[in-house]
């Protein structure tokens, strides 16, 4: 959820030409008292500081229930689909079942478990502030709720993405340390052409991630953590090996499901590679690695 576009107050989220039907077709997307009630929501974020304390939104009943619905479905499914150690890290994590948590709820005790805790974001926040905010232990998180018609599909982040699927990782030292590992690789590097490579290898890591354990597909991924709907589209994903060059040209989707995942062989090995890329990332490392141009952004934005 690293794109350069920011959603703004008063702005209905409009889905990109070429996306998928359940994108385009998302009641978040056209249903005009939903986007007042989200964009209220969103305006709380503007100008706020990178690590100042979120403010408190007064969530509905109905919002509330929607988390519960959502939280429900997500540990159901992810009994068949998420790989052990995650599950392990979502038992774990310091995350409510009953109620939409405030940023602060979780996120003190996040940092008593990792070090981080959440910051405010309206949306889509661009590269530099939200992957260099991880090196100080800050993760850019949305307050708004994903529409009630179509809870188990969102095509936008919304604070059951941000705070329950990073907070899964964000509740797990070591998971942890992978977004710090980001976050610094991010505070090297100023231009565009490095920020997009680095928000590939984030996006289908960190966000999109699946791994193979006891011969099957198994996610590890935040946003296929916190999507019911992607969970169960995994079977039908394109599952290529993990391979830096491809992912480098790889063109990924904001909204939509991605038709194409790269597979790590197991938690150690992402480790491995992500390490291999991100220690030494800097201006030079897409020439040092011999890796190629960058494709159009296209469906990214």
């Amino acid at each position: 959820m690293d794109s350069h576009t920011t959603l703004q107050p008063g702005r209905a989220p409009v889905a990109p030409d070429g996306h998928l039907g359940a994108a385009r077709q998302h009641p978040g997307f056209r249903d005009v008292v939903y986007a007042r009630r989200r964009d209220a929501v969103v305006a709380l974020a503007v100008g706020h500081q990178v690590g100042a304390p979120s403010p408190l939104v007064h969530y509905t009943e109905s919002e509330h229930a929607t988390w519960r619905r959502v939280h429900a479905a997500l540990h159901n499914v992810h009994e068949e689909t998420v790989c052990r150690e995650v599950l392990h890290a979502r038992d774990a994590a310091p995350i409510p079942a009953d109620h939409v948590p405030q940023h602060a709820e979780v996120g003190d005790r996040l940092h008593e478990l990792t070090g981080f805790r959440f910051t405010l974001a309206g949306g889509l926040v661009p590269n530099k502030r939200f992957l260099g905010s991880m090196a100080r232990g800050y993760f850019h998180a949305v307050q708004y709720v994903r529409h009630p018609a179509v809870p188990l599909y969102t095509p936008e982040p919304d604070v059951l993405h941000d705070v329950f699927g990073h907070g899964t990782h964000l509740s797990c030292p070591w998971f942890a340390g992978l977004y710090r590992m980001f976050g610094r690789a991010a505070a090297r590097v100023d231009s565009e052409d490095a920020l997009d490579l680095l928000s590939r290898v984030y996006w289908f890591s960190l966000e999109y991630g699946v791994t193979i354990q006891d011969d099957e597909v198994k996610a590890y991924g935040a946003a296929l953590l916190s999507s019911w709907g992607e969970l169960r589209h995994l079977r039908h994903a394109e599952i290529r090996p993990w391979d830096i060059h491809a992912i480098a040209a790889q063109a990924y989707q904001a909204a939509g499901y991605q038709p194409v995942l790269y597979a790590v062989r197991s938690l150690d090995h992402l480790s491995d590679a992500l390490h291999e890329v991100l220690d030494e990332f800097d201006e030079t490392t897409r020439d040092r690695l011999s890796l190629p141009a960058l494709a159009e952004r296209g469906a990214m934005a």
